[in-house]
Formats: C-alpha cells, structure tokens, sequence
C-alpha cells in the first residue's frame, strides 16, 4: 500500500475544508463582519433553515437538493480514509473508513445512550450561554427555522438535523484528528485546531455561538480521541439540532442551537 505524503495530505485536507467546512468559516468570517459594520450585533439575526422559493414544491426541492448536495464532502473524506490493500492472492482488500471513524451501527445500544447523555451534557449549558451572549450583545438572534409550514416541514428539519451533524462530526472531527495525526501534529493541537474550526463557521451568530461550539469541540474530539467513534458524537449533535429546529417550527419558540 502506498502512504500519501505529508504534501499530499496537507493538500487533501485543503481540498476536503475548501469544498465544506473550510469554505463555510469564511463565509461565516464574512458575514460577521458585515452584521457589525451594520448594527449592534444584538440587533442582528441569524437564521439557520431558510426558505428557498415561495413555491411549496420548489421549496421542498431546493431543501432536499442542499442536503444531499452537503453529504459529497462525507462522501469524499470518506473514500480518502478507504484503504485499498493488494494481498497476497490479487484481488483488492477494502479497509472500511466507516469501521476506522467508528461511523457504523456497531454498538447501537451504547452509541445512543452515550449520544443521548452528550446532547444533554451539551444542550443545557448552551441555551444559558445563548442568554449570556445575548445580554451581553455579543450575539444575534437565532431563528433555527423560516420555513413556513407544510407537511413536509418536520421531516425536512430532521434530515437538515441530520445532515448538520454528519457533516460536522465526520469531517471536523473524524477525518481532521485523522489527518492531522498522520502529519505528525500532538493531540492537543489537533483539538484545539478542530475546535476552532468548529467555532469559527458558527461566527455569523455572534461571538457567544464561537465559544459555545469551539467548547462543544474540544469536548466531541477529546471523547473521539479516547472512543474513536464518531457516531455517538452524531447522535449528539442530531438530537441538539433536531429540538432546536423542530421545536422553533413547532413553538414559534427561539432555542439557540444550530
């Protein structure tokens, strides 16, 4: 099997951050800089699920296209991780990237429950420090969703739910630490660079959802360095995203997750 090169790799994560995550903290930089050029950022929102047409089919179509859009970057860390290795006897040997990040049904069981205690662990403290940060002014008001109300509105959140924690987890935490192990960086440079990350595509909501989410991150990628599965770190963040969007829709009610 042939060991890409650091060059290769440095170029690979680029590549990988450029087509997702990478692209959005830029966007986020952006956007942030143009809310404060315009107001108080207390004065500022932030919706996380927008409208895309006042057509009700349309809509539907351009929300399912974004979310299946948003899984190619999955798709892609997701070849790259995939070892291909020649035996002995030809033929080639697949080495499953899901079963290297931990991002299978393996142990459902225990998966869920230990997603359903970080939820809980994360979710609490967040909505006061959405309050904090919005007494401070240092943060916008949160709309976690816009979209009016059809029959397909719920399950659309819960895939965008879903979709957010995939995408996410899988790539700022599993194939980054993955990554920047294989470039020789120590642990705790390896979290601190994928929490930062994490809190810097949150920035268009304030300074408030930076530090939540770059502390959310440390906490995901330390777990991840001892658990080596990503998916109770999905389940997690689906179940945060999933009460934050479907309850607003439902209540009218702003949580402050996203």
């Amino acid at each position: 099997m042939l060991v890409p090169s650091r060059r290769r790799l440095r170029i690979e994560v680029w590549i990988v951050l450029g087509l997702s995550l990478g692209q959005s903290a830029v966007y986020s930089v952006v956007q942030l800089l143009d809310k404060m050029s315009r107001a108080p950022l207390a004065q500022g929102t932030s919706t996380l699920n927008r409208p895309q047409s006042t057509r009700e089919y349309f809509d539907l179509t351009y929300q399912l296209l974004d979310i299946v859009f948003a899984l190619v970057p999955v798709l892609l860390v997701i070849y790259f991780l995939t070892d291909q290795r020649q035996p002995a006897s030809g033929g080639k040997e697949s080495h499953s990237a899901f079963r290297k990040l931990g991002f299978n049904f393996a142990r459902p069981g225990v998966d869920l429950l230990q997603g359903l205690g970080l939820a809980a662990l994360i979710g609490i403290p967040s909505l006061g420090l959405y309050a904090a940060g919005r007494a401070l002014g240092i943060t916008t008001a949160i709309i976690p969703s816009a979209l009016d109300s059809y029959w397909w509105t719920v399950p659309v959140l819960i895939l965008s739910a879903v979709r957010h924690a995939v995408v996410e987890e899988v790539i700022v935490v599993g194939y980054l630490l993955n990554r920047f192990g294989k470039l020789g960086w120590s642990v705790p440079l390896a979290v601190f660079a994928s929490s930062m990350l994490r809190g810097s595509y949150h920035l268009y909501q304030g300074f408030g959802p930076f530090i939540g989410n770059a502390v959310m991150g440390v906490v995901f990628a330390l777990i991840y360095t001892r658990t080596r599965r990503v998916m109770p770190l999905v389940i997690a963040h689906a179940v945060l995203d999933m009460v934050a969007f479907v309850g607003f829709s439902l209540f009218g009610k702003a949580i402050g997750l996203g």
